[in-house]
């Protein structure tokens, strides 16, 4: 998403787009790691062989993905999408399986205090929740059928060991899952809607880029690909920081209160 922004030459959110909700997760977590050391995330992506193998798999979905919504293809998107719903958090949605668990994410309202960018209404009604402009999620529809297509259960690696960005990947993509109503949104958004469409564009090829990088297993190519864009964003790492961090503490003891509730 980063590379994708910076090819664009713009802040979004700070234009009235990715404010809100889900948005907030994805700005955050951009931001935070474009602020850490490139060779941290080079060293996880380039020396772990399946993470080679996860992220080329990333990159084929976000493409056949796209293609799919260049297409107008509305019932093979569907069937894609509910295909891997189905594969990645079915037996977590069914109370009758024994594996539903709490959300990680119970609704956005929380996410809201964390935006780096305010919506255009939000001058006019502070205290009214408006509705965030219709997204396609790509990514997040992505990162769920590249799970599904490697067989990947999420949730057992969140049991076993999570970091508190990974939970929020987990908890924003199941969000959004969860709801028919929402997931269904975004797939209309992803066929009818346009306004993202050029972002989505440049995320296809930013995700194809960053895997073929990852396949020549070059630290220096990778590195000069992460410093430029990190370069971009840089100007806005200190506020991120504060509010990136905050956010994670406050998902976290919601998380925690949630899980006392249930003991």
């Amino acid at each position: 998403m980063g590379t994708a922004w910076h090819s664009s030459l713009s802040y979004p959110w700070e234009h009235g787009l990715y404010v809100g909700g889900i948005e907030t997760v994805k700005v955050n977590i951009m931001l935070r790691i474009y602020s850490n050391k490139w060779h941290v995330y080079a060293g996880l992506a380039i020396l772990n062989p399946s993470a080679r193998v996860q992220i080329d798999q990333f990159a084929r979905s976000t493409t056949e993905i796209f293609k799919l919504m260049l297409a107008g293809d509305a019932a093979g998107l569907r069937a894609r999408i509910y295909h891997a719903r189905r594969i990645v958090f079915g037996d977590y949605l069914d109370p009758s399986s024994g594996s539903a668990r709490t959300p990680i994410l119970l609704s956005e309202d929380l996410l809201d205090r964390f935006s780096l960018g305010k919506k255009p209404s939000d001058a006019a009604s502070p205290n009214s929740r408006q509705a965030s402009p219709p997204n396609s999620h790509l990514s997040l529809l992505a990162m769920v059928d590249c799970w599904a297509r490697l067989g990947i259960k999420p949730f057992e690696h969140l049991d076993l060991a999570a970091t508190p960005i990974f939970r929020l990947w987990i908890g924003v993509a199941e969000y959004l899952f969860r709801s028919e109503a929402r997931l269904d949104a975004a797939l209309h958004a992803a066929l009818y809607e346009t306004a993202h469409r050029s972002d989505d564009l440049e995320f296809v090829v930013a995700a194809r880029g960053w895997s073929q990088c990852i396949s020549f297993g070059n630290f220096e190519l990778y590195k000069e690909r992460f410093m430029h864009t990190a370069a971009f964003f840089e100007s806005r790492f200190e506020e991120a920081t504060k509010v990136g961090s905050a956010m994670i503490q406050a998902l976290m003891d919601s998380s925690t209160d949630m899980d006392t509730k249930a003991d």
